[in-house]
């Protein structure tokens, strides 16, 4: 989306964005590529989840976003404020993956003090307090020391903290892991409650069932890059997150081949090629999934595929072909990618563009 696309009441923006580590030192390290061309847009309201496995980029975005780091290139900004700018920053609570409290703090005692480092009085760090203790679940737990307190609790009192000086925009960076189920669920429940209040709410995540859970809007990401973003519930579906493109699931039975030198039949392995061998190429990289073949009583063999197709001509080649190899058409229906299956076709096609 360009700048001109992006919605007038965008909290967060960011074009083109690339940020490159450069290498250097004894060991003469090569430059990283940690950003490359990084394009999205969160608005008002929103929970937009960042979701990409480990090494997708997620946390440098992040980074660039609160001004710990520079950017190389590209532009981002936070309600029309350059990212990292004091005034932005000023609107921003951000809870980092693993928050590190001192021990001697009651949860209480720490809410005072990143009060303080907010620039906050002491009649309104009372206040937020006792308002955000109730929020999180510690009310009866506020005043004894964080050495006993649980990663759910403390990941608790983290997004207690990043709340203290009541930000319209939360960051917050794989606020989950590691987390039990119970501990998940609580922190979902808090993030609902701030969902629900009216917070614009931008997180990373590698947990896709977490992402899936509660957020509004998606951005894909692998190796520095964003594969696909909008709303969550266009990420999944009969086009997934390609609107030019037709899933279908087809269910079908081919005559089982025999070697004829030795008039027996031909080994699994070739029956399982055979979907592909009578569909590609003129149906380019169009199977994403085929099922192990089913001896049936008749010696015909039944497949399930998965197909990609660029257009309803395709679907019906699809067909035309299968009739030519004498195969007999059982079922085809528009197949609903679940997210997960997005997600993983787009991460593969990544990592296979990088090794070519």
């Amino acid at each position: 989306m360009s700048p001109a696309e992006a919605s007038s009441n965008s909290i967060i923006s960011v074009d083109c964005l690339e940020k490159t580590y450069r290498g250097g030192g004894l060991l003469r390290r090569s430059d990283v590529c940690a950003l490359q061309g990084v394009s999205l847009h969160a608005d008002a309201g929103q929970v937009f989840g960042l979701l990409g496995p480990n090494g997708a980029g997620k946390t440098t975005l992040i980074k660039v976003l609160l001004g710990v780091i520079g950017a190389t290139g590209g532009k981002a900004s936070l309600f029309g404020l350059p990212a990292g700018s004091s005034a932005a920053r000023r609107r921003v609570g951000y809870l980092p993956e693993s928050l590190r409290v001192d021990r001697h703090h009651t949860a209480r005692s720490a809410l005072s003090f990143y009060g303080k480092l907010n620039r906050l009085d002491s009649r309104t760090i009372a206040r937020r307090s006792d308002e955000l203790i109730d929020l999180v679940g510690l009310r009866g737990r506020d005043r004894e020391s964080v050495k006993r307190f649980s990663k759910g609790m403390l990941q608790r009192l983290g997004l207690a903290q990043s709340l203290m000086h009541d930000p319209d925009l939360l960051i917050l960076d794989e606020p989950t892991d590691g987390l039990d189920p119970v501990g998940r669920s609580e922190v979902r429940r808090i993030i609902e409650q701030l969902r629900d209040a009216g917070k614009t709410i931008f997180l990373n995540s590698h947990i896709l069932h977490e992402v899936e859970l509660i957020c509004t809007h998606l951005a894909i990401m692998a190796k520095g890059k964003v594969l696909a973003t909008g709303p969550i519930s266009e990420m999944d579906g009969p086009l997934g997150p390609t609107a030019t493109q037709i899933a279908v699931e087809i269910e079908f039975e081919l005559p089982n081949e025999t070697d004829h030198s030795e008039h027996s039949p031909v080994d699994s392995k070739h029956q399982l090629d055979r979907p592909a061998i009578i569909f590609q190429p003129a149906i380019e990289d169009s199977v994403v999934w085929v099922g192990e073949p089913l001896d049936v009583d008749n010696g015909r063999s039944r497949f399930r595929c998965r197909f990609l197709c660029e257009d309803r001509m395709a679907v019906d080649e699809i067909v035309d072909r299968l009739r030519g190899a004498d195969g007999s058409l059982i079922r085809l229906v528009p197949h609903r990618q679940s997210l997960e299956e997005t997600f993983m076709r787009l991460v593969q096609s990544q990592e296979q563009d990088n090794v070519a």
